[in-house]
């Protein structure tokens, strides 16, 4: 069965055929490191860690970046309302961001790009430009606008293919910046000038730094080429700014193709309503690693289709951490084995339908069931399965001990209590006292701990 993908281009699922057979390329947007990232940046990050996963289990490599834009006017925003140098902040935040990803168990990708160590190639980029007449430095006479570099949207006839939207959609102050400087109210800014208080490099058109969709384009092909597998990002950044990194690098490189696949997760949306600065319903990441393991919210990310939006609760979270209770109960006891995936099963077959993450998951859960039922080799034999599937998905990557052993919310029992209560049933066991033993084995039920019994002594999973 061949790899199908969901091409937002064409608005329809398609072959995955790369390029390069033995090097699959990737870039995906990463963040703005201004401040710590909510839980709509953790869903690209963990959707294409799945698929970076997917694609090295069926081709010999993959090159998979993923950027860290640090330069940018929210990021100087920041710097300057805190009186704090912009590099502690970037520094802080990106490393931020990393432990974040690490913690929900995403790989680390091949190339992390920051956009200030690329300043050379995205002037190079804007200089092709200009030459090419896709590009022009404003004329103005207003000082602060001069330094200005902006593409010439009208100048590439297939504006628009991504979003759909052709140049009568472009209306002034349509998320484009309205300026008396610009030939065309949708043109978007290239390059822009600095002040001394700000941060900014020598270029042809004085000092300046770039603007926000040029990094991209120039990462992209110094890293990766003129021409890419797959591009991924957020369903919000289609318009403008995957739009203007396809003007940008299509119009540069003689009208060659940015990225043949382009693939976009949905919104999530924070207890029904979609989270916004305005309704103050943002979710970190960082906070809520504070109350969830991260596998927990790898987990809820992946239980929902990427293309859909997804719903994020405390109900939801709360279900996702007993299901992934129920999946560590029922591997705990078999010894550690060796991964073992296999390409023809139903898990992995559903992540090459369009990374149907739902299906496997379903697959995964049917899968230790499985090996908690059965005995000896046949046991082995799942178990390398399960553990195939489970390290595609990024699940199941702690020892079940371990597990168990991890903080949990003010109504859960922890694995000491727990413990404690089984040590207790076996005295009144001992005692022969059956009635308080079914007592304290209820008691635990009503906590949502099963108890197992066994020759080789009591388990317990919940529920």
């Amino acid at each position: 069965m061949n790899l199908k993908l969901y091409n937002s281009i064409a608005r329809e699922k398609q072959d995955f055929q790369p390029i390069d057979p033995h090097n699959v390329t990737m870039y995906v947007c990463g963040p703005t490191v201004y401040n710590y990232v909510h839980i709509g940046n953790a869903r690209p990050a963990v959707v294409f860690d799945t698929l970076y996963r997917v694609l090295r289990a069926i081709y010999p490599g993959v090159t998979y970046a993923r950027n860290i834009t640090d330069i940018d006017d929210k990021i100087i925003n920041k710097s300057n309302d805190l009186s704090i140098d912009i590099n502690k902040i970037t520094n802080k935040f990106s490393d931020a961001y990393f432990e974040d990803m690490l913690a929900l168990n995403t790989l680390e990708p091949d190339v992390i790009p920051y956009a200030t160590q690329h300043i050379p190639d995205m002037i190079q980029m804007v200089e092709t430009l200009v030459e090419k007449g896709h590009a022009y430095p404003a004329d103005s006479q207003i000082e602060a606008d001069k330094g200005n570099v902006l593409f010439s949207v009208p100048s590439m006839s297939k504006y628009g293919e991504l979003s759909k939207r052709n140049l009568d959609e472009q209306e002034a102050g349509a998320r484009v910046e309205v300026a008396g400087y610009k030939q065309y109210a949708g043109d978007f800014v290239l390059w822009k000038p600095s002040t001394e208080k700000e941060p900014g490099w020598d270029s042809p058109w004085g000092r300046g730094r770039p603007g926000w969709h040029l990094e991209c384009s120039a990462m992209i092909k110094k890293h990766l080429g003129e021409t890419i597998d797959i591009h991924g990002g957020g369903h919000d950044l289609i318009f403008p700014h995957h739009e203007n990194e396809i003007a940008q690098s299509c119009c540069a490189n003689d009208g060659k193709p940015l990225a043949n696949f382009w693939m976009h997760n949905g919104f999530i949306n924070i207890d029904g309503e979609k989270m916004s600065k305005s309704l103050g319903n943002f979710r970190l990441v960082r906070d809520l690693l504070q109350q969830y393991p991260g596998e927990v919210l790898r987990y809820v990310i992946l239980s929902s289709h990427y293309r859909s939006e997804q719903n994020f609760s405390k109900d939801l979270l709360d279900s996702a951490w007993r299901t992934l209770d129920s999946l560590y109960g029922f591997i705990r006891g078999v010894a550690p084995i060796e991964s073992l995936l296999n390409s023809s099963g139903d898990g992995f077959k559903a992540l090459l339908d369009d990374l149907n993450t739902p299906v496997a998951i379903s697959e995964l859960y049917r899968l230790a069931k499985a090996v908690n039922q059965a005995k000896g080799d046949e046991q082995i034999a799942l178990m390398q399965e399960l553990k195939g599937l489970s390290d595609i998905l990024g699940l199941l990557q702690q020892d079940p001990e371990q597990w168990f052993t991890l903080a949990r919310g003010d109504n859960q029992l922890s694995a000491e209590q727990i413990e404690h209560y089984i040590q207790a049933r076996q005295q009144a066991k001992q005692d022969k006292d059956f009635a308080k033993a079914d007592q304290i084995r209820q008691q635990l039920l009503d906590s949502g701990v099963v108890l197992e019994d066994s020759r080789e002594g009591t388990q317990w999973r919940r529920s």
